[in-house]
């Protein structure tokens, strides 16, 4: 069975169909506010830290990876989705789907990352 998690952007298309939805958008504090963060990615890790450092994101990460867990441990074959959303789709999503698909893998899951929208320039808002 394998686990796979998408990170998305709310503002270039409708949410994936997933088994737990994340939305990272009014609770965590996004580098798109940053001028120096904003035309960076989750591939750069000034952005992962700036992520990484909010408050309350690594219980998210940690809750996310134990729950998709629990719906792996169920009777069901069916492969399990977890969706990770933001604004755009290039900085918390990305960063917080690695953490949650990096924490399944090292509890021995088969856990795959998609990133739907991190090729997306940025959002001007």
């Amino acid at each position: 069975m394998n686990i796979e998690v998408i990170s998305f952007g709310f503002l270039h298309d409708t949410p994936p169909a997933a088994h737990i939805t994340l939305d990272l958008r009014a609770h965590f504090r996004d580098p798109h506010i940053s001028p120096d963060l904003r035309h960076m990615t989750a591939d750069d890790a000034p952005v992962q830290a700036a992520v990484l450092g909010t408050p309350g994101i690594t219980d998210l990460i940690d809750a996310t990876a134990r729950a998709a867990a629990a719906y792996a441990a169920g009777p069901s074959a069916e492969d399990i989705v977890v969706a990770a959303g933001c604004a755009g789709g290039r900085h918390r999503a990305p960063t917080v789907a690695r953490a949650v698909a990096e924490l399944l893998t090292s509890a021995g899951h088969v856990a795959t990352t998609t990133h739907r929208d991190l090729h997306w320039p940025v959002v001007n808002r």
